[in-house]
Parts: C-alpha cells; structure tokens; sequence
C-alpha cells in the first residue's frame, strides 16, 4: 500500500523586524531632532523640562551614526504619529491658564495660578512680553535700573523702542546705560528677576471692570438725555476736574458723528437703524449743533436714498424736541454697538494737535 507523500506546508517565514526596532523611543527622538537641525528647521526645545533636555543631550552626544534605512524608518514612524494626532492640550496648569485666558474669570486665574505657583505658570519672560507698554513702564517705574536694564534686554527690540521712547530721556539714558552693564549676569539670575516681576502681577488684585470709570461714566451719558448729561459734569466740574474732562473725551453723542464716524462707514450705519427712527431724528436736527450732523449722514448715502429720506422727513413735519432726542441716542447706540463689535473704527478725538487720546 502506498503511503501519501505529499508535502507538508511550512509556515510562512516571519517578516524581519523593521531597522527602527532596536531603537528606544529616546534615541528615535533625538534621531528626528537632529534631522530637523540637519535641514535647517529651528527647533525650540527651552519649553521641555530640564532633565528631559538633558537626556536628549546626552543621547546625541552618545549616538555616532544611523544608516540611511533607518533614518527613513525612523522618520515615517515619526510621520505617521503625527498624522494620528487629532488634538493636543497645554502642558501643565500654566499652560491651560493662558488657553483660557479671558474665557474664565479673572478671580478663578488669579486663584489657580496661585495655587499652582508662579514656576507652574509657565516661563514668565513670556508673560512679560504679552503686557502693554503702559503696564511695563509701570514695572520700570516701581524697580530698580538694573532690573529694567534686564527686562528691556529681555524684551524684543521693536518693543524694547517702543519702551525707551515712551520714558522720560533721562530715564531711558540710565537704563540703556544699564544694559551695558548686564553682560555678566547668570541666566540663573535672569530667571529669578523674571519670576519675581510675574509674582507681583499674581499678587494684583483682579479688577471687576476691564474698562477705567471715565470709560463706564462716559457710556452711561452717550444714552443721557442732554439735560441730565450737562448737569452731571457740571457737578463733576465741581467735584473732580480732571475725571470730568476724561468723561468728556469718553463721552459721544450726536454732535460727534461728522467728526468721529467714518464717511465710509455712514451707510452701514443707515442699515441698522430703523428707518422711522432715523427720519425722526434727521427731522429733528434743526439746531445749530445738529443740522450738520443730519447733512454729514445724508451727504455720504446714495443720492436716491437721500432724497427719498428729504421727502419723507418734509412729510413728517415738526418733531417733539424729546421724541428727536431719543432718536438721535438710538443712532449714537446703533454706531457705539457696531464700534465695540469691530464693524466699524472711530475717528480718535485729539488731545492737541499732536496727540490722539482713547476713544
């Protein structure tokens, strides 16, 4: 009887590991870093921690040579990670903080970063570079000239002009001296100064209204009839001459349009405005402060629409001086809503012939 013969099947062979597969995730790390530097690509690695910089360091000083199978291994590994990334989030709770800076309230920031520490949150160099020139003059004013020499080399150099020429010349002289003298100061030490003038910011307490009081006085008068209006900053007069005359510069009411509304800007404008409304308050603008604000809106819309807004503000006849004066605030409103939304830009009224003061 014969026997069956018939050849066993083997197993298919195993595929070999790929080159990459004796490499730790450290050392494909420090592979991509120093093929990015290869090609030029500036790559930051101060936001890592301290050891973490070290280790690569150190790898890279370890390692001498990859072939080229491997790099191109380690680099579409690399690829394919990143291409199955669908979200990152900040590193640590200073990272979050600034995510969410301006969308949680000021008193919830100031307690968690608190809580975190100033180190936490983040390198504060940063935060630094982020205040406006008004609020870093500030520091320089309340700190010595060495440590504003630090924090003005510390600054980019269009801002680090921009600080110089807001200061008094003297001021600015001492400090830029002062640089002059930052040539053998540690990054140790840098860091300290850095961290010390961000834990005072933390130690600031959070302010309930974002805009200053003239600003909120102001914007409560814009929609004050003109008897009230006057009355209080008599009394402010009175009171407080300095806050009344910063009330007056916040403060813009009908007789402003022609001077602070764009002519570009007049047609959006007419669009939001109910149109019974704007004819009673153009009808209303018979006195000397306002007729010119009526032809400024009708000289700056289509000529047809013009006309047809003459026509029915003749038809409409004499208008109660209050119901015009209601009118004329809901224009005023309607232009300060599209301004606050960034719709549209006000002109800055002048303090002199020189310089704009805030809207």
């Amino acid at each position: 009887m014969a026997r069956d013969t018939a050849p066993i099947p083997l197993a298919a062979p195993r595929p070999a590991p790929p080159p990459s597969a004796r490499l730790s995730r450290r050392q494909k790390a420090a592979i991509i870093v120093r093929f990015l530097l290869n090609e030029g690509a500036d790559v930051s690695l101060a936001d890592l921690p301290d050891d973490m910089q070290a280790d690569l360091t150190k790898l890279m000083g370890d390692m001498r040579y990859v072939d080229r199978e491997t790099l191109a291994d380690v680099v579409m590994e690399f690829a394919g990670e990143l291409e199955a990334v669908g979200l990152t989030f900040p590193s640590g709770i200073g990272g979050a903080l600034s995510a969410l800076e301006g969308k949680i309230s000021p008193l919830t920031a100031a307690r968690l970063r608190k809580e975190a520490g100033v180190r936490q949150a983040g390198d504060p160099w940063q935060r630094l570079r982020r205040l406006t020139t008004e609020q870093l003059i500030e520091i320089c004013d309340r700190e010595s000239t060495e440590v504003s020499a630090v924090m003005l080399a510390k600054l980019d150099v269009a801002r680090a002009a921009e600080l110089l020429g807001a200061m008094p010349g003297e001021k600015a002289r001492r400090i830029t001296y002062a640089i002059s003298l930052t040539g053998a100061v540690t990054p140790e030490a840098v860091d300290r100064i850095g961290l010390s003038l961000v834990a005072q910011l933390d130690d600031t307490p959070p302010r309930a209204f974002a805009d200053d009081p003239s600003s909120r006085v102001g914007a409560i008068l814009n929609y004050s009839r003109s008897v009230t209006r006057d009355d209080v900053l008599s009394g402010l007069d009175e009171a407080d001459s300095a806050f009344a005359e910063a009330v007056r510069k916040a403060i813009f009411t009908f007789p402003d349009i022609p001077t602070r509304l764009n002519e570009r800007d007049v047609p959006r404008v007419i669009r939001d405005v109910d149109q019974a409304r704007l004819i009673t308050a153009l009808g209303a603008a018979t006195a000397p402060e306002t007729a010119p604000v009526a032809e400024f809106l009708l000289a700056n819309i289509s000529s047809r629409m013009a006309d047809q807004l003459r026509e029915e503000i003749e038809e409409r006849g004499r208008i109660p001086p209050a119901e015009g004066e209601s009118a004329m605030a809901e224009i005023v409103g309607t232009i300060r809503t599209l301004a606050d939304g960034g719709e549209i830009t006000l002109i800055l009224p002048e303090e002199d012939e020189d310089t704009p003061a805030t809207a």
